[in-house]
C-alpha cells in the first residue's frame, strides 16, 4: 500500500469542503501518544486502516532545531493521511517546524495544547497553554503564515479548576481567529498539578456535551472529539454531534478495532483484511528496517495486541516480547508467532 492508494469516499470536513484535496476526512484518528505511536506503530495502523488519520508522538520544537531531524520525522509514504505534532510555544520556532513538517510531505501541523506532564510544563507549553490563549493564536498565525497545510491545535476543554464552557468557547474563538479551522478537543480539564498525565486522562470528569455544543455553534469549524472512547458504538454516536473522532489508547491496545473502520465510518469496504495478511504485509516492512539497524523489538512491540481477544493471543504476545526470542531475531519470529496460533484464528479472522 502506498499514499496514493488512499482514496476515501469524500466525506469532506468544513475544513476541507471546497477544495480539491486527496485526503479523506478526519472522521476517524488515532491520536498522538508518546512513546507508542512512533513510526513502526503508524506503518502497522495503516495496514488495517487505510483512511485512518495517523498522529506522531509528539515532537518538541527542540528536538527539530537542534537535534536529529530525520529520526523524529522521517516516515513511509504509506503512512498518508499523517500528521506531526509539535510541542512549543514560541511563534517563530513553531514556525521553523511547520515548515520542517511541510517539506518532510505531512498532511498536517498539530499544535499540543492538552499535555499536562510537569516535564512539559516546565518547557512551558501543553495543557497550561490552555491559559493563554492569545499567545496560542500568535502560534497558529505563525505557522499558518508559511504553510500550505492544515495547522489544527488540541487540546482540553479547560485547566484546573477552569470548568465552565465559556472559556472553552473563548479559546476556540481566540485561536479560530488567528486561522486555525480544525480543534481536537479532549473532553476533560487538565489538571496542573497534584495528578499525574495518567490520572489526567482517567479523574477529570468527561464532558462530551461541551464538544458538541461547540460544534452546534460554531458549524464553520472543524471539531473532532477525544477522550475515553473506547468501542465503534461510542464512535458512530459521537459522529452524530461532531466532524471526527479522535481515539488514543485503545486503537493501540486493540488494534483491530480500526478493522471496521473504513467500512463503518468512510463507505469503504474494498481494503478489508485479514490479522494474517496484517502480519504478512508487515514483514517486507520489518524486513527493510532491520537492513537500516533498527531492533525486531522496537517494531515488534506495537503489534502485540494485534489478537487481543482472540483465542491464542497470549502465546503471541509472549512469543514477540520474549527478549531471548527477539535478540538476533529477524522477521521469520512473526511467522513462527502466527504459525502458534489457532489455525482459524491466523488463517480466517
Amino acid at each position: 500500500m502506498n499514499s496514493h492508494q488512499i482514496t476515501a469516499s469524500r466525506l469532506e470536513s468544513p475544513a476541507q469542503a471546497g477544495g480539491l484535496s486527496p485526503l479523506p476526512a478526519r472522521r476517524l484518528s488515532v491520536a498522538p501518544m508518546l512513546d507508542w505511536t512512533d513510526r513502526h506503530y503508524r506503518y502497522f495502523a495503516r495496514q488495517i486502516s487505510r483512511h485512518t488519520w495517523l498522529y506522531t508522538e509528539m515532537v518538541t520544537t527542540g528536538a527539530l532545531l537542534y537535534g536529529d531531524v530525520e529520526r523524529h520525522l522521517r516516515f513511509d509514504e504509506a503512512e498518508h493521511p499523517v500528521a506531526l505534532q509539535l510541542g512549543g510555544s514560541e511563534p517563530a520556532e513553531l514556525a521553523q517546524c511547520a515548515r520542517l513538517a511541510q517539506q518532510w510531505g505531512y498532511d498536517e501541523v498539530n499544535l499540543n495544547v492538552g499535555c499536562p506532564s510537569e516535564r512539559v510544563q516546565k518547557g512551558a507549553f501543553g495543557a497550561c497553554l490552555m491559559a493563554e490563549p492569545q499567545l496560542v493564536a500568535d502560534c497558529v498565525k505563525a505557522m499558518c503564515d508559511v504553510v500550505d497545510i492544515d495547522v489544527t491545535v488540541k487540546h482540553r476543554i479547560g485547566i484546573d479548576q477552569i470548568e465552565h464552557y465559556d472559556y472553552l468557547a473563548g479559546f476556540v474563538d481566540q485561536v479560530a481567529a488567528a486561522g486555525c479551522s480544525t480543534f481536537i478537543v479532549h473532553a476533560r480539564n487538565a489538571i496542573l498539578k497534584g495528578l499525574s498525565p495518567k490520572e489526567n486522562r482517567e479523574i477529570p470528569p468527561l464532558k462530551y456535551d461541551y464538544v458538541y455544543r461547540l460544534k452546534q455553534e460554531r458549524p464553520e469549524l472543524e471539531i473532532l472529539i477525544n477522550g475515553g472512547i473506547k468501542t465503534n458504538a461510542d464512535i458512530a454516536e459521537h459522529l452524530r454531534h461532531v466532524d471526527g473522532v479522535m481515539v488514543g489508547r485503545e486503537a493501540y491496545h486493540n488494534p483491530w478495532l480500526m478493522a471496521e473502520w473504513d467500512a463503518a465510518f468512510y463507505g469503504d469496504d474494498s481494503s478489508a483484511v485479514s490479522r494474517q495478511q496484517v502480519v504478512e504485509a508487515m514483514l517486507p516492512y520489518i524486513r527493510a528496517r532491520l537492513a537500516e539497524g533498527h531492533k525486531l523489538r522496537n517494531i515488534a512491540r506495537h503489534i502485540l495486541g494485534l489478537f487481543q481477544g482472540m483465542p491464542g493471543a497470549r502465546q503471541w504476545r509472549r512469543m514477540l516480547s520474549d527478549a531471548k526470542l527477539l535478540d538476533g531475531a529477524d522477521e521469520g519470529l512473526l511467522l513462527q508467532a502466527l504459525a502458534a496460533m489457532p489455525s482459524r484464528v491466523s488463517d480466517t479472522e
